[in-house]
């Protein structure tokens, strides 16, 4: 028989792949549905959205995935709750401390909002770019390892892992050049930023759906069935 929270651990894991999978889509349709962007409007950046009618959903999704990584345990190894608790500060400092408006262009689609202490967003960006370091160390360090046999569908999530932070290290590297190099010039007008974050979130999205066997689940022991003793599933990794 399953275990509850085996099952209950590996439905999290999924609810918070597919949140990082519709997070960015969820932001773009809603601004149109819900506000007045046009598709051209997209915002310069994910973080942009806390400044438009898509304020809450953005707020909000941020919280749900840093609660859930407070909770989150991993193999109850040190390095996974001190990843999961920096990841959930982290998530939250994007959330309340939003990014600044003062140099990207206004549309239809933002809020005029009073714009914020210079200190502000340089939490927001710090706070940015350390999660999605952290997301990046779950995906190549932590998510990979095992506990137990290494199954033929463990490797096969092992490879999906590192395919996933290799992705999200390509983007924290591009978004550095990008910042460092070509802010100021007319790669702006492409939204470079908003698309390399959302790479990186489908990434990291990926990578927890993999981590909950939403594909290549570990299949049940035979051997035991065969000795007359209940089938059990596979330790969870």
């Amino acid at each position: 028989m399953e275990k509850p929270e085996i099952i209950s651990y590996q439905a999290l894991r999924k609810i918070v792949g597919m949140l990082g999978i519709a997070f960015p889509v969820g932001l773009v349709l809603g601004s149109i549905v819900l506000g007045s962007c046009e598709w051209s409007d997209i915002q310069g950046s994910i973080s942009g959205y806390y400044h438009t009618v898509m304020r809450d959903v953005f707020v909000g999704t941020l919280c749900v995935v840093a609660f859930f990584l407070y909770a989150y345990r991993g193999y109850n190894h040190w390095a996974d709750i001190l990843a999961s608790r920096a990841a959930c500060v982290f998530a939250l400092g994007v959330a309340f401390f939003p990014t600044s408006m003062q140099d990207e262009p206004r549309n239809a689609c933002t809020r005029m909002l009073e714009p914020a202490a210079k200190w502000v967003g340089t939490v927001h960006y710090v706070s940015a770019a350390l999660l999605f370091a952290t997301f990046t160390v779950f995906s190549l360090l932590l998510f990979t390892k095992t506990d137990g046999d290494m199954t033929p569908e463990k490797e096969k999530r092992n490879l999906i892992f590192r395919i996933c932070g290799v992705v999200m290290a390509l983007c924290i590297v591009l978004l550095g050049l990008y910042f460092a190099f070509f802010e100021r010039t007319s790669l702006r007008n492409y939204k470079p930023v908003f698309w390399l974050e959302a790479i990186a979130l489908w990434a990291f999205g990926i990578s927890w759906l993999t981590k909950g066997e939403f594909i290549f689940k570990d299949k049940l022991h035979h051997s035991a069935s065969t000795q007359g003793r209940p089938r059990q599933p596979l330790p969870v990794s």
